[in-house]
């Protein structure tokens, strides 16, 4: 009654006097986002803006006064929170009239940050998270990377005095998320000879299929990470005539799209995953892809400062091309069956098969973990499952140590 006889305004979902509030009561939930976003964005990979990008636009949706009008289609709302709001680069350029239309309704209609204090608020964001855009449940690891960046959000509106405490349960956003599983799939890894027959394919076509093939060989003969391999220079590999090479990988170049970036190229030049800053790797190449990637720098003419793997037009050899031929070359070489199966379905799975190739020919852990820039315990925990072929050796090793001696009467 004190604040209502001095005219102070109220706060319309909580009933209080705005003087009352925290700066939840001022800001709105969209305004936060935006905020939020700015703060990340400076220090954040170009995968991390656009993750963030992604989990933000659904709990925006969710947080709305009232559904957006019918003549918004769901798609292009989206599009507009994703590519514009959410993207400092583009955000502070003209963008186009139906874009802002979206955006300006969204953030008349989006609800102050005190809505988080309402437990039935946070469930519709919980909600939103774990369902795609046509009602189906979002993959589970969708799911965690979802939680983990709403609880990064949630600890900046905590420090800036946005909210008092952490409105997910226990901190978790989603608490009947899927369990992620961190072993990979067995039916993946790909055999010797169905991928001699793909490399074979991919060599045998026009125009650049021997570069392609070249590529994929190292992924599969020295387990490297795609974007670790369209990083490579010709004088990062050490090729003699005869016996094996050595590598040294020092960068990756992740594909995160030109509008993520700073310097508006498609990839991110990063440090080796899991490695201090301007740390390197030494792997093994062994003899068929040593002969395979001289072959390619003495067809291309390729000097040490080139890109080992260039693309058409001389730049960075994009993830777009190099899984389009992926797909064609499973789908001449493999069954009906095979096909439809996971064998082989991500480029990826030629690193999953070279590494479980390491450990089930006995190197050791350690040193397998050393050349494919893991640590053991990761290592260990993703493929474990696929350690086979040994079980008679350790067998052999505890039976007598284990054997009780005879006890002489």
């Amino acid at each position: 009654m004190a604040a209502h006889r001095k005219r102070e305004p109220f706060d319309i979902e909580l009933g209080l006097p705005i003087s009352w509030s925290s700066k939840a009561a001022e800001v709105n939930w969209f305004q936060f986002a935006v905020e939020c976003v700015d703060w990340k964005w400076p220090r954040a990979s170009g995968n991390t803006r656009k993750n963030m990008a992604k989990a933000l636009t659904p709990a925006i949706i969710a947080l709305l006064r009232t559904p957006p009008p019918a003549y918004f289609e769901p798609v292009n709302v989206r599009t507009a929170l994703r590519e514009y709001a959410f993207n400092a680069n583009r955000r502070n350029k003209p963008v186009p009239d139906e874009v802002q239309t979206i955006l300006d309704w969204i953030e008349r209609n989006s609800l102050p940050m005190s809505a988080w204090k309402k437990t039935e608020n946070v469930d519709k964001v919980v909600t939103a998270l774990s369902t795609r855009l046509d009602g189906t449940a979002a993959a589970a690891s969708s799911v965690a990377r979802n939680d983990r960046i709403m609880n990064l959000v949630m600890g900046y509106a905590i420090r800036h005095n946005y909210l008092k405490v952490n409105p997910f349960p226990k901190g978790k956003g989603v608490r009947t998320a899927l369990k992620v599983a961190q072993a990979i799939d067995k039916r993946c890894l790909l055999n010797r000879d169905l991928v001699a027959e793909m490399l074979d394919w991919i060599g045998k076509r026009p125009r650049r299929g021997r570069l392609y093939r070249a590529f994929f060989a190292t992924l599969y003969f020295a387990g490297l990470r795609p974007e670790e391999a369209v990083g490579l220079r010709v004088g990062d590999a050490t090729l003699p005539e005869a016996g094996w090479g050595e590598f040294v990988v020092h960068e990756a170049q992740p594909e995160v799209g030109s509008q993520w970036t700073d310097t508006g190229e498609v990839h991110k030049e990063r440090d080796l995953k899991g490695r201090g800053e301007g740390d390197t790797r030494t792997v093994p190449i062994h003899p068929t892809l040593v002969a395979i990637l001289r072959e390619i720098i003495e067809e291309y003419d390729l000097k040490p400062a080139d890109l080992l793997f260039p693309g058409e037009k001389g730049g960075m050899l994009a993830g777009s091309v190099f899984r389009r031929v992926w797909v064609k070359a499973r789908e001449a070489i493999l069954s009906e069956h095979e096909f439809r199966t996971p064998t082989g379905k991500r480029v990826y799975d030629l690193r999953h098969t070279c590494l479980t190739t390491w450990l089930n020919s006995g190197i050791p852990p350690a040193q397998v973990a050393e050349w494919a820039g893991n640590s053991v315990p990761v290592l260990l925990a993703i493929y474990a499952r696929c350690i086979v072929g040994q079980l008679d050796n350790y067998l052999k090793r505890i039976e007598g140590v284990q054997d009780l001696p005879k006890v002489v009467a």
